[in-house]
């Protein structure tokens, strides 16, 4: 796995804690991103360690991504805080505060979170 991917799937470790729980619906989607980023088991065993404590908007590593990183972060966060089958108020908020973390202008912020919403709730099934 590329660093740059090890951050990404940091930063969704904090994404699914936005509610106060890291429920299984998303420690499966961890698990499925550490298979898609072909993670080695150490790397694996880094994400699964790191996820075991509660994390917050301020230990996602901003700087270590790129922009175009920046972007796909932002897509999967707001899947991931679909993957329960809803959106809570805090999970709303915490997107809301990835985007101005992420210095997204908020213009394409707004429409890559529409556009990323749109597609997890035609597919809230498949989540």
């Amino acid at each position: 796995m590329r660093e740059e991917d090890m951050g990404i799937v940091k930063s969704l470790v904090s994404v699914a804690w936005a509610d106060g729980h890291f429920d299984e619906k998303e420690r499966e989607m961890v698990e499925a991103l550490i298979s898609a980023f072909e993670a080695s088991e150490e790397q694996a065993g880094e994400i699964r360690a790191y996820a075991a404590e509660k994390k917050s908007l301020d230990d996602i590593p901003v700087w270590d991504m790129s922009f175009n990183d920046r972007r796909v972060l932002l897509q999967h966060a707001v899947l991931l805080t679909y993957v329960d089958g809803e959106q809570h108020e805090s999970e709303k908020k915490f997107v809301q505060d990835l985007c101005g973390k992420l210095e997204i202008e908020p213009e394409e912020a707004k429409k890559i979170v529409e556009t990323a919403e749109h597609r997890a709730k035609k597919h809230l099934n498949l989540l």
